[in-house]
């Protein structure tokens, strides 16, 4: 099972979720670490430990940036991608919140270029709907889509460029998923071309405080 973690709670807040992770590490494509809206103004020693647990059960560590759709300097994006690497030796970087037209993919490519020269050895691209097509063949990992189940079931659509692409480059991550659904949204994802996904049963503004129970599930 390949699943994208996004767990945006602090471990000292949910010891145990955190816990479980590094439990599951052997189920995840990879886990972001997230401790202020990006790696914050000095190392946390809480996610110093769970990055180092998480490390040592052999899972891949993403830093989170937040590009705000090329609206930031990209100096500002690569340096919060640097200190992630510096205090938690992440393998890469998790960019939210990504242009998705052809008018900003030169800028992004650019910055991802830049990442890479940094040492960021896996890019993750958010802009949680299909982009351009460009857009996937820069990033290791696309998230094309990022929204609650409800519009999951009932409004999702793939252009057909996506066939042409590896599964394996695709993700999902789906919000406010019913429990007992978990499994289904896991499936649902691998029937649309995403061989990665994260359903979570949480709801905004912050549904991904919780752990995935497909995780734990993998484990049943």
């Amino acid at each position: 099972m390949n699943l994208l973690i996004p767990l945006y709670v602090h471990p000292a807040e949910d010891p145990g979720a955190w816990h479980r992770l590094i439990e599951g590490a052997a189920d995840t494509y990879a886990v972001i670490l997230n401790p202020a809206s990006g790696p914050g103004p000095e190392p946390d020693p809480a996610f110093t430990a769970v990055a180092g647990a998480l490390r040592g059960a052999g899972a891949r560590l993403l830093g989170y940036a937040d590009t705000d759709y090329g609206a930031r300097e990209p100096a500002e994006v690569a340096d919060e991608v640097r200190r992630y690497r510096e205090w938690y030796a992440t393998d890469g970087c998790f960019l939210d919140r990504v242009t998705a037209s052809p008018d900003g993919l030169p800028a992004c490519r650019r910055l991802v270029r830049s990442l890479r020269r940094l040492g960021a050895g896996t890019v993750v691209l958010n802009p949680g709907v299909h982009p351009a097509p460009g857009y996937a063949r820069l990033a290791d990992l696309t998230v094309t889509f990022e929204g609650h189940w409800s519009t999951y079931v009932s409004a999702f659509s793939r252009p057909n460029w996506t066939a042409r692409q590896p599964s394996e480059r695709f993700c999902h991550l789906v919000y406010g998923a019913p429990q007992a659904l978990v499994p289904l949204a896991v499936r649902t994802a691998r029937e649309r071309g995403a061989a990665v996904c994260g359903p979570v049963t949480g709801e905004p503004p912050n549904p991904w405080a919780e752990l995935t129970p497909a995780l734990t599930g993998a484990k049943r």
